[in-house]
């Protein structure tokens, strides 16, 4: 499909290169992210409403999902211009099929507020939800959100997943305050998937 498309929208246009030229595609590349979404939207959607074809790709995970790929989208359906989406690694399902908590209902929230007061309103009306979490975050955050984390979820489970589909993929487990402990002792990197579930304790599992 890169292959055959016009124009490239890649939220890093560096990385995106890599994958290009690793599989010999030759296909014109332009960015596309957060900072420059606004005055580089629509003219993509002058291009695709000339009838070229335009992809967008994201530096991990699914377009659109937590990054400014959905305003590219909402442009286009606005126009009337078709949008076809191509399954790809999704690090919410892919956190969700190896944390062993229900399934079947959800709550993802993205990224959680920077500062902490705003963060811990959000993460209590999450708490209060009873459902599993799933967040996103960055290695320079992860100790502050499994602060918060601790303080209002107390013992839960946790699911850290780093990584997540790609090569250096890792995942562990415990409370927040286990892995705050590991996080502060060895440090982390690359990115990262919370799994919180609400319903019950590391130390019931086996008995429920």
């Amino acid at each position: 499909m890169l292959r055959d498309v016009a124009l490239i929208a890649a939220e890093d246009t560096r990385r995106t290169r890599v994958l290009l030229a690793r599989y010999g595609i030759e296909t014109p590349v332009t960015s596309y992210f957060e900072h420059n979404k606004l005055r580089r939207g629509p003219a993509l959607i002058e291009r695709l409403r000339s009838g070229q074809s335009v992809a967008l790709v994201t530096d991990a995970g699914t377009p659109g999902i937590s990054d400014p790929g959905f305003h590219l989208v909402r442009l286009a359906r606005e126009t009337g211009v078709p949008v076809v989406p191509v399954p790809g690694p999704s690090a919410v399902i892919a956190a969700l099929s190896v944390a062993g908590v229900p399934g079947d209902r959800f709550v993802f929230e993205g990224f959680l507020p920077v500062k902490r007061g705003r963060r811990l309103a959000r993460l209590r009306e999450l708490e209060a939800l009873g459902r599993p979490v799933v967040l996103y975050e960055s290695p320079h955050r992860l100790a502050a959100t499994l602060e918060s984390l601790a303080e209002v979820f107390g013992p839960a489970e946790v699911v850290l997943g780093r990584e997540l589909t790609k090569q250096f993929e890792e995942v562990r487990r415990g409370t927040a305050a286990e892995l705050l402990g590991a996080v502060r002792a060895e440090g982390v990197r690359g990115e990262l998937t919370l799994v919180i579930n609400p319903r019950r304790a590391p130390e019931r599992l086996d008995h429920r």
